[in-house]
């Protein structure tokens, strides 16, 4: 059934400026984001066969083009649609990041990480580039292929980091196999990172292994 043949107070925006976002279920919000169903297939169902075909918000959010792209009926309006969605959020945890120390908000760094790095088919090695206070300067990324520590080199993310004036850094990268662990391979490459880095009197704080479900923090492990 489309949306305005629904009964006015079950529609998804009339019930959403009635009673607020936090009213309506998962598929709601999203039907009001999609606007439209396809032939045969009305938006609220359309809405949640996304949500269990990628496991919900947090799924959708992190798919990336290619998988969008796959969904029968999704099409280009509607994928522009929920990638300034998750533009939207990246930017939002961006601006959170940038206004405090990074370590006044762990969870914000993992998710804006997560949004940034886990769609990549591709490995991509980021540094986040810190001031004296802990403050995000600018996140980069640095490297990208297949990483190892002989494919980073430290004195690129050393004379970045002393054009930016930064006091120490947060790396990250992430692993397209979808699984988070970090390798032998990583321990290295992030020894090697940060000897480099002390040599210039900047510290590396922490090095975040980015998975499809996970993001999982060297420094937690003891890895630093």
């Amino acid at each position: 059934m489309p949306l305005n043949h629904l009964p006015p107070d079950a529609r998804p925006r009339e019930k959403l400026l009635a009673r607020g976002p936090q009213a309506l279920a998962d598929a709601e919000l999203l039907a009001l984001l999609l606007r439209t169903g396809i032939q045969g297939l009305p938006v609220l169902l359309l809405a949640q066969q996304l949500l269990d075909n990628f496991g919900g918000f947090s799924g959708l959010l992190h798919a990336g083009a290619g998988d969008l792209a796959r969904v029968k009926g999704l099409g280009p309006a509607k994928r522009a649609e929920i990638a300034a969605v998750l533009e939207i959020a990246r930017r939002s945890l961006l601006q959170e990041l940038a206004q405090r120390p990074v370590f006044d908000a762990p969870e914000a760094v993992r998710q804006y990480l997560r949004l940034k790095l886990a769609p990549l088919g591709h490995e991509v090695f980021a540094v986040l580039f810190l001031d004296a206070q802990h403050r995000l300067i600018a996140m980069e990324e640095m490297f990208r292929g297949s990483l190892t520590q002989t494919s980073v080199y430290p004195r690129e993310v050393v004379k970045r980091g002393l054009d930016l004036g930064a006091a120490a850094v947060i790396l990250a990268h992430n692993h397209p196999s979808g699984v988070a662990e970090p390798s032998r391979a990583d321990e290295l490459m992030t020894q090697g990172l940060s000897s480099a880095l002390a040599l210039v009197d900047m510290r590396v704080l922490d090095h975040f292994v980015v998975g499809s479900a996970d993001v999982i923090s060297m420094a937690e492990r003891g890895l630093l």
